[in-house]
């Protein structure tokens, strides 16, 4: 099985990943936002924008 970040072979150690570092760079993905799942429901929405409105000082 493939590494999902490059493709090279996975390690026993990192699977489903091949290294420390392509582990780490499919968890920043997940933090920064790149793998979220979007969504057309109001009230996500509106809650994302209280969210950020909280978040953020210029927002109020």
């Amino acid at each position: 099985m493939p590494c999902p970040i490059c493709d090279n072979d996975t390690a026993p150690a990192y699977r489903p990943f091949c290294s420390r570092r392509c582990a780490d760079v499919d968890l920043g993905r997940w933090l920064n936002g790149t793998y979220a799942v979007p969504s057309t429901d109001p009230e996500d929405i509106e809650q994302a924008l209280e969210e950020a409105a909280k978040s953020d000082p210029k927002l109020h």
